[in-house]
């Protein structure tokens, strides 16, 4: 146990059909959304999350307020220079109802509802309608805000809870919190089953249905075993696994039920991650000395370097066009380590950096390529950032008083 706590924290160190609206089709800047709902309840939550959500779209700016009256008030609304009216409310079939007008024509354009089985997860409502607006504008898709997260937190040395949570961290709920649980990864397209990593009588790969409840076992290794990266098609795993003393890449069939090594360089190999379109896999090594980002084929041949920029890069990801990675900076005036996130070309030029300050760590792109999620970790507390690539912000969302050990989305 002890062995497998000093690796996985050395590990962890190292890679730590419509139209589109006249009003907006005839607006040069961002147009502005009036949201009203009842005061008190689901409803306002909702309203304010739905706020959030589509001003973090970069296709909008938003107000919110309470109903005044039964019928909007479109001169008042006018006056204020306001296009859009969003209105959310509970109907008496409790479903919860969102209604867009185009405030310069007075009329109503779109109305939806929502049932919700279980209040917590009202989160996902709001993003199911940020979606809806968003999709009706015609300002390019936000399904990434509905997709859920999954993440470990530490609650002592030797004790962690799997959480499953939305992307704003609103809703949370734990999944398992029985001993050493970590480095869990979504394991099939709708998000109801995840592999991660629990120490039995050695450290073991399980896959968890979240709907049976059920547990599978998978792999197991005598130091480390990791799932870093699950295929496209969720038919194929990339694992990291110290079975006798260095840490190397693996890649696992899941019908075939059968591992090939790939890498067998006599130092740490981990943190790989599928390239898919250019039949790649981007992973971390020491063969340099230090912590670097290395390209290599499926079968484990042409291993090349990837990031010529930074001596300390211990995490890396691809969305096939571009790649993430977190590079170690000088420490600060504090003694505190700084990784920054960069983003560079997949041949190796135009290096940006994202991010300014703190620990910034383990970025993952968005399905659609378009977005990163990362983990920073600051004074005690975790937070999860998105960046918005195409409009060049970052948005956090800290976890008060915990620490995240690792996430997927």
């Amino acid at each position: 146990m002890k062995y497998f706590l000093i690796l996985t924290a050395l590990v962890v160190n190292l890679f730590c059909a419509d139209a589109k609206l006249e009003i907006v089709k005839n607006l040069s800047a961002n147009p502005i959304i009036w949201i009203e709902s009842p005061k008190g309840g689901l409803s306002e939550k909702i309203a304010k999350i739905l706020s959030k959500d589509l001003e973090i779209s970069g296709n909008f700016k938003t107000k919110l307020n309470t109903f005044t009256s039964s019928n909007p008030s479109f001169l008042l609304l006018q006056s204020k220079k306001i296009n859009l009216l969003i209105r959310v409310y509970k109907n008496e079939a409790n479903e919860y109802v969102i209604k867009l007008y185009d405030v310069g024509n007075e009329k109503e354009v779109l109305k939806d509802t929502y049932a919700l089985s279980d209040n917590k997860e009202y989160p996902f409502i709001a993003h199911k309608m940020a979606n809806l607006i968003n999709d009706k504008i015609g300002r390019g898709s936000l399904a990434w805000m509905n997709r859920k997260v999954v993440f470990a937190k530490m609650l002592g040395s030797s004790k962690s809870a799997i959480i499953v949570a939305d992307y704003s961290l609103t809703y949370q709920k734990v999944l398992i919190d029985d001993g050493l649980n970590i480095f869990p990864k979504w394991a099939d397209k709708n998000q109801t089953s995840i592999y991660f990593t629990k120490y039995l009588d050695r450290p073991t790969i399980l896959k968890y249905n979240l709907i049976s409840k059920k547990f599978e076992k998978i792999i197991a290794s005598q130091g480390v075993a990791i799932v870093s990266d699950v295929s496209n098609d969720y038919k194929k795993l990339l694992i990291s696994m110290a079975p006798i003393a260095q840490t190397d890449i693996y890649l696992y069939d899941l019908e075939a039920k059968n591992t090939k090594r790939l890498s067998s360089y006599p130092g740490i190999d981990v943190g790989a991650n599928f390239v898919e379109n250019k039949k790649k896999i981007i992973f971390i090594s020491d063969r340099l000395g230090y912590p670097n980002v290395f390209f290599m084929n499926y079968d484990g041949s042409g291993v090349q370097q990837a990031v010529f920029h930074g001596r300390n890069n211990s995490s890396a990801t691809s969305n096939g066009e571009y790649v993430v990675y977190s590079s170690r900076e000088e420490k600060n005036e504090f003694g505190t380590s700084i990784f920054n996130l960069y983003l560079i070309g997949l041949d190796g030029t135009d290096v940006r950096r994202l991010t300014l300050n703190g620990a910034n760590q383990m970025p993952r792109f968005s399905q659609d390529g378009e977005n990163i999620m990362f983990l920073k970790n600051s004074n005690k507390q975790s937070s999860l950032g998105i960046i918005r690539l195409r409009y060049n912000k970052t948005y956090s969302f800290p976890v008060a008083g915990l620490k995240i050990q690792s996430f997927d989305w």
